[in-house]
């Protein structure tokens, strides 16, 4: 009874600017250490000097990022139905969505590994890999895709879990535990001096880390059990017709958004591999430079879900206020900050992976391009998690089919028309300020209706 009177008091009492530290602090730490998880596959095979293997991780970055998919169908879902929940007290709830996101993030890890190994042949091809690329591309996907899709899916959909009932410091360290081990394995298995492996031996290391954190999240609810809210037994799996539609009315939208994200990526890819091996390297750890920032942003935005599903469904909506309003202004200030070091310094950043005189050249222009649309990123993202968060699911929608669909994809094929191969940087610039200003209009609607008693949530989760 003390710790869910805790749990309570964060989520009720606690001073806004404390919640949010609590709840988003950790979530953007474990953030931070899965950027540099992306960034030890780059940085370690970078250290080879061979474009080819590099390519492999940039070409093979589309079907790692398709697992968030998955992620964001059961992790988001769930943890914004059982955090709703929880705000009605309504545990019973809690429980039956939490076992639902489990078992199907499972089922669905395994199909999609099925489907991968299957059709290997026309993925690649899709991915863009080539007769100079192909071998390599395959082997790195070897682990991280036919080994590593299941646990790459459960261990960030218990971490959602986890998160989802107040608990983002376990959800973090179960999170950056993977990703630590990730990064000291990469050296052993990739290097000349360990096993030499190359791209294959960072896939190893991507799905031994995998492992170790499902193993981390079973250990802990396992220890936590009778006094945690989180379910993962298949016989407490609910289909009421409410949880399901609750957990795939947020999900859903989520999952399309990230294949929406995939198809952009792959695209880029496509784009960018017309004009060779360097240029994909280049623009792969051009991007992975750029996703640095751009996650810090995105785990303030899933830290404070949480806190905004529960004082939305509680009926609190100046504190929901508060804490969007509060997260705002840290993100933009320290994407400002961000964006102006890349801007200025891109080759030091470039040069911190690989010192290939072509590849310092093309990552230069893609990481300034890229850095002008950091400041604009957290709107997007913040608006985004408050449509997540309150279970406005074709809101979320309807900013990903804008994001991609209207803007995103079209700007690609249009810059790369007008400034070949260096304008395809320019296009999640041009995507982001029209967004960011969507974003700021929509949620200030939204905040105006929910200001209305008539406006606030009467009805279960």
């Amino acid at each position: 009874m003390e710790q869910r009177a805790d749990k309570l008091y964060l989520f009720e009492e606690a001073p806004v600017p404390r919640a949010v530290v609590k709840l988003a602090v950790p979530t953007i730490l474990s953030s931070l250490v899965m950027v540099l998880y992306n960034l030890a596959d780059t940085y370690f095979v970078g250290m080879l000097n061979d474009p080819v293997q590099n390519a492999a991780v940039t070409l093979a970055a589309p079907v790692l990022l398709a697992f968030n998919a998955v992620n964001n169908l059961f992790g988001i879902g769930s943890s914004s139905m059982m955090s709703r929940a929880l705000g009605t007290k309504d545990y019973d709830t809690v429980q039956s969505s939490s076992a639902f996101g489990f078992t199907c993030a499972l089922v669905f890890g395994a199909l999609l590994s099925l489907g991968c190994t299957v059709g290997k042949g026309p993925l690649l091809a899709l991915l863009g890999a080539g007769p100079e690329t192909e071998a390599a591309t395959a082997a790195y996907m070897g682990w991280t895709v036919t080994l590593g899709a299941v646990p790459a899916i459960v261990n960030v959909v218990l971490a959602y879990l986890v998160r989802a009932e107040g608990g983002a410091l376990h959800a973090s360290i179960g999170t950056m535990s993977g990703c630590l081990l990730n990064i000291l394995l990469d050296p052993l298995f990739i290097l000349p001096w360990g096993f030499h492996m190359g791209a294959a031996g960072a896939g190893l290391a991507t799905w031994l880390s995998n492992c170790a954190a499902c193993l981390y999240f079973f250990i802990l609810l396992w220890i936590k059990r009778g006094r945690t809210f989180v379910c993962i037994d298949p016989r407490r799996i609910s289909l009421r017709r409410r949880i399901v539609m609750g957990v795939c009315g947020v999900g859903i939208p989520a999952s399309i958004q990230n294949l929406l994200n995939v198809t952009g990526m792959t695209l880029l890819n496509n784009l960018t591999s017309a004009y060779g091996a360097d240029a994909v390297a280049a623009m792969g750890i051009s991007y992975k430079i750029y996703m640095v920032p751009m996650y810090v942003s995105q785990g303030l935005s899933q830290g404070i879900m949480p806190l905004v599903s529960y004082n939305y469904a509680s009926g609190c909506i100046p504190r929901m206020k508060g804490t969007v309003s509060f997260a705002r202004r840290i993100a933009l200030s320290l994407l400002v900050v961000v964006a102006a070091l890349y801007f200025l310094f891109p080759r030091f950043f470039i040069a911190l992976f690989m010192e290939n005189a072509a590849i310092l050249d093309y990552g230069s222009h893609f990481l300034r391009g890229f850095s002008l649309g950091l400041p604009f990123l957290c709107m997007d993202f913040l608006a985004v998690g408050v449509f997540q968060a309150v279970g406005m699911g074709r809101e979320a929608l309807a900013f990903a089919l804008l994001r991609k669909i209207a803007l995103e994809i079209p700007a690609l094929a249009l810059f790369n028309a007008l400034f070949p191969l260096y304008g395809l940087a320019y296009a999640q610039f041009a995507a982001e300020v029209i967004l960011a200003a969507a974003s700021v209009v929509v949620l200030r609607r939204l905040f105006r209706r929910l200001e209305h008693p008539e406006q606030l949530p009467t009805h279960n989760p």
